[in-house]
């Protein structure tokens, strides 16, 4: 008994071959009358099975091709469509067909065909028309090509499209989400703050006979730079935020209420979380080109803002005139001691001086020993004038006696004067105690004490230079800018803070997405 095959369902396109499939049916109706055994009236209900199925022509052509390889002599194309079932083969499978069609081409299975029914002898009924008459369903290769390519070239823009909603959607989320939260914040919650901005610079007196390098440079900005940087640092420590909420209450105005949680303070907010504000809040520039500190306070009502300003330029006043006074007094003090000992010295000296000239009873040793000096040469002299008149009283023949004798006596008295005059002298320059002693000592004495004059004046001369270097060295801060309360709020900028927002968070979005692609690159590579 043969089982009937289970009909399979198929979607197949129907074309123009519908009346010859009518046809076709008709005379398989037509010999399955004429049948006379059983299997014959299954193999027409079979047959009628697969023709409603709505099978192409091409399809049945192709059952019928795949019958003749296998060995089988169908009556028609639905009868081969029949065979091949029962025998488990499934005439439209794929793999069938690629196996016909790998062996040959279209037009040497037209001919193979042919030659089989030649063969059989038996005219069978064809489901299709002839070429001649209807236009074929076969595609040419370039209409082919083209529904391919059109089909590649949707799914290229599908593809696209579907990429570039992925992209707006990443986009949306990681950078439009977050700048609409950013502007949302800066237009609508944001506490309007009030900048008042100040500039001021530091100068240092004018240098009198200043001379080289620090001469040539007391008159520009660059005299003053490190004082200057000194200045700026200490305005943005710690300890000027410390001295500023205590004389005008920096952390009491930044924990009001009323300014929004992201620039208000806790209610008791510790010094590393003021001094963050204040550095947020205080702002300090130095330009070196200029000398100029420039400096821009922040704060929730302007009043406040050219009050902490004020304060802020006395603070750094204090410090500038600070900053050279220890240098200052060392170098005054030190020039004032040196003044004193060389004044000490120089009393000393000439304490001494004195105290010689009272104990040798002789206001002016040298003085007596150059008296004596000139009364030997003179005694000398006139002894020699004596000598001279006695040897020509003698040289006569009959001399006066009372002459000679006079002039004998006269020269006596030269020579005995002569001698003290000499005892004198020697008893003047030799000894301990002796004149000459005494006016070497005295010319020492003298001569320390012009040494200490000169080193008395150098010592002056010594304190007035350093006056002037102090005096020199003295900054003043000069304030070119006054801070004045502005009338309207400076901060937030709503607009520059929001496209500022955007940019960073669309620089994240960039950054983030590169370095995901290269890692994504260098795995799958």
């Amino acid at each position: 008994m043969t089982t009937k095959p289970k009909a399979k369902k198929y979607r197949i396109r129907r074309g123009s071959h519908e009346g010859d499939v009518r046809r076709a049916s008709e005379a398989i109706h037509s010999q399955s009358n004429d049948a006379t055994f059983g299997d014959d009236q299954n193999a027409g209900q079979t047959i009628e099975a697969i023709r409603q199925e709505g099978l192409s022509g091409r399809q049945l052509r192709m059952a019928r091709r795949v019958a003749y390889k296998h060995g089988l002599q169908p009556t028609s194309d639905y009868d081969a469509v029949r065979m091949l079932r029962e025998r488990g083969i499934d005439p439209l499978q794929h793999g069938n067909m690629l196996e016909i069609v790998v062996k040959g081409g279209a037009e040497e299975r037209d001919r193979a065909s042919e030659k089989a029914e030649a063969q059989s002898g038996s005219t069978l009924p064809q489901t299709t028309a002839g070429a001649a008459y209807l236009p074929s369903t076969e595609m040419s290769p370039s209409e082919r090509r083209a529904i391919e390519i059109e089909r590649i070239q949707k799914e290229i823009a599908a593809r696209r499209r579907r990429k570039v909603a992925l992209l707006l959607t990443r986009l949306a989320f990681f950078v439009g989400l977050p700048t609409l939260i950013a502007g949302y914040y800066f237009f609508a919650v944001a506490t309007p703050m009030y900048a008042t901005k100040s500039e001021f610079l530091i100068i240092q007196s004018d240098n009198q006979g200043g001379a080289g390098i620090g001469g040539l440079l007391s008159g520009t900005q660059f005299a003053t730079n490190a004082d200057s940087i000194a200045t700026q640092s200490y305005m943005q420590s710690k300890d000027a935020m410390l001295r500023l909420d205590r004389d005008a209450g920096f952390k009491a105005h930044f924990t009001q209420n009323w300014i929004d949680p992201i620039q208000r303070l806790t209610v008791e907010p510790t010094n590393e979380e003021a001094y963050r504000t204040y550095k947020r809040n205080v702002k300090i520039g130095f330009d070196p080109t200029e000398g100029m500190i420039r400096m821009e306070v922040i704060a929730a009502d302007p009043q406040i803002a050219q009050t902490f300003s004020e304060r802020l330029i006395a603070y750094a006043e204090d410090r500038v005139n600070n900053l050279s006074q220890q240098k200052r007094e060392d170098q005054m003090r030190d020039a004032l001691l040196s003044y004193e000992n060389a004044e000490e010295e120089r009393r000393t000296a000439q304490e001494a001086l004195v105290k010689l000239q009272v104990e040798s009873s002789t206001i002016d040793p040298e003085g007596v020993i150059t008296a004596l000096r000139g009364q030997i040469n003179t005694v000398e002299l006139q002894l020699i004038e004596k000598e001279l008149q006695l040897a020509a009283l003698l040289d006569n023949p009959r001399p006066n006696q009372a002459r000679v004798e006079g002039a004998r006596s006269e020269v006596l008295r030269l020579q005995d004067q002569l001698d003290k005059l000499n005892e004198r002298m020697i008893t003047a320059s030799r000894g301990e105690n002796s004149l000459a002693q005494l006016s070497v000592r005295i010319k020492m004495a003298q001569a320390d004490l012009v040494t200490r004059d000169a080193l008395l004046q150098s010592a002056l001369q010594q304190v007035e230079q350093t006056r002037m270097e102090a005096n020199r060295q003295v900054r003043y801060l000069t304030v070119a800018v006054e801070p004045v309360a502005s009338e309207e709020p400076s901060y937030p900028r709503a607009f520059e803070n929001t496209i500022l927002a955007f940019l960073i968070f669309a620089g994240i979005y960039l950054m983030v997405s590169l370095t995901a692609s290269i890692l994504r690159e260098q795995v799958t590579t």
